[in-house]
């Protein structure tokens, strides 16, 4: 990290590499993973493709496909003029935005296809927090739905005991169908939909289409898939060799970490720190929270709320719960609702932008009433960092060793400038404290599990808060996940910082 005239502000440089042996590891361990490719997911995305894409399955088409152009002639009224410029505008828009996704279609399925053969894997890199990235850019298990849909783990292992029930329980949360319900009764569901589930694997584009439905529908078919193929196998089913990666999710792991910093035991529960027969979903909390103010404004006669009614769901707002806990703006925030709601048909696209401005503040205020104790030590934090950087950059160390320093400066006038032409950027250095300190947390809870899961012969691998590993090992990396992380909060985490 440089910063002119400062040198090379690179705090590693200064610290022996003893100090955090722990995060160099788990770099090698997440490294080490090797993938191979779907085919038959791989074959069938090629085959859309080349049909001209389908922007249900996010598989983009040509830009052919777009109506042409609206001509201007020379006897039309302004009126109609300034209309189909208007049209033409946001035709040519369009347009560039179909080409791009085209465009970079076509290469994931080219670096895909090249490799459909072989077994490859993804070297990781870190940012400044410790949070970890696969370096291949375009292609890695980080990507959307398409992509990981694509992906399995080279190595396969024996189903065991459990290993279908998870698979199926792993299909079930794909869907996004049955958030409020035990794994006891996703297990079940899973039994009473299994004809459209062997339906969807047999006749993917000519059946009932049910994976179309799910929420990550790449990676349901692919489940599906996977499940028809154990179905069918001839032995024992604990025998399946089974190379498919299941996934356990945080349940809003930045707020996870709040709630566990601030022994916020009302927080916690929100967010599942805390047993229950069901889970809890905080996204579904939120929105029947935010769905509760939009009645009583649309009672009282507000007209976006009105036209609201019926479209507050858990998608549309879901990312911007999600990254308030990041330190997401306002303006930030509201571009991620429109887009969600660009997305739904049925929503008149005419309001999009001033409902997303109505949903953004309501999301807002619902969350500073829920979440009292996180809203405190963020502010402190924010505050912290505004006393320290009007000096200094604000730097700490993670709990597993690793330094980190926040690089964020701004250039200093002629007349400021005495010896050095930058200084540390108080805005950013404080709006950035907060969720950096978070990240930095999560990333060391991914490498405690990581190491631990290497030493249990477990292979593991994270999109951040969300673990990866075979259908036959999820127990275990579940009891080591929940052991880590309350080791790692059993450290006096504030006070160290303090």
């Amino acid at each position: 990290r440089k910063g002119p005239d400062l040198g090379y502000i690179d705090v590693l440089k200064t610290v022996s590499e003893k100090q955090y042996p722990a995060v160099l590891d788990s770099l090698n361990t997440l490294s080490a993973c090797a993938w191979k490719m779907n085919q038959p997911i791989l074959d069938l995305q090629i085959e859309i493709f080349n049909n001209k894409g389908d922007a249900r399955l996010k598989v983009a088409s040509p830009v052919s496909e777009l109506p042409p152009m609206p001509v201007i002639t020379e006897d039309m009224e302004s009126k109609d003029k300034a209309l189909l410029y208007r049209q033409r505008m946001y035709l040519q828009q369009q347009k560039q935005d179909t080409y791009s996704l085209w465009c970079t279609d076509l290469y994931r399925l080219s670096i895909a296809n090249k490799f459909r053969d072989e077994m490859f894997w993804f070297p990781h890199s870190m940012d400044f927090r410790g949070r970890t990235y696969p370096l291949p850019p375009h292609f890695n298990h980080l990507g959307s739905d398409n992509v990981r849909s694509m992906l399995l783990f080279a190595k396969g292992k024996p189903l065991g005991k459990y290993g279908y029930d998870w698979l199926k329980i792993h299909l079930v949360n794909l869907t996004g169908f049955k958030k409020r319900c035990s794994n006891t009764e996703r297990l079940e569901h899973a039994h009473t939909i299994m004809k459209e589930i062997l339906d969807s694997a047999d006749r993917p584009l000519t059946g009932c289409k049910w994976w179309q439905t799910s929420d990550e529908p790449w990676q349901t078919l692919a489940c599906c898939m996977e499940i028809a193929k154990i179905e069918r196998f001839d032995g024992n089913k604990e025998d399946y060799i089974c190379h498919f990666p299941v996934h356990q999710d945080g349940s809003c792991n930045g707020l996870q970490h709040y709630a566990a910093l601030g022994r916020d035991q009302a927080g916690a529960e929100s967010v599942n720190l805390h047993p229950f027969d069901y889970p809890k979903d905080v996204y579904s909390d939120v929105v029947e929270l935010v769905e509760k103010t939009r009645r009583r404004d649309a009672e009282q006669g507000n007209e976006t709320a009105q036209a609201l009614e019926g479209f507050i769901k858990r998608k549309v707002i879901k990312q911007t719960i999600m990254t308030t806990v990041y330190g997401v703006t306002k303006f930030g925030a509201k571009l991620q609702i429109h887009r969600q709601l660009k997305d739904i048909a049925e929503f008149p696209q005419d309001l999009a932008w001033k409902a997303s401005l109505y949903l953004t503040d309501t999301t807002f205020s619902c969350l500073r009433e829920m979440f009292t104790a996180t809203k405190d030590i963020q502010d402190w934090l924010t505050e912290s960092a505004r006393l320290i950087s009007t000096g200094t950059p604000v730097e700490w160390v993670t709990p597993l060793g690793f330094p980190v320093l926040q690089p964020y400066f701004k250039r200093l006038s002629k007349a400021e400038s005495k010896h050095d032409k930058f200084k540390p950027n108080i805005m950013k250095q404080k709006n950035a404290f907060p969720p950096n300190y978070i990240h930095s947390l999560d990333s060391s809870h991914m490498m405690l599990t990581s190491l631990y899961c290497m030493h249990a012969g477990v292979t593991f691998v994270s999109v951040h808060d969300c673990y990866w590993t075979h259908a036959c090992d999820v127990s275990i990396m579940n009891k080591i996940c929940r052991e880590q992380f309350v080791n790692m909060h059993k450290q006096p985490l504030l006070e160290d910082l303090s």
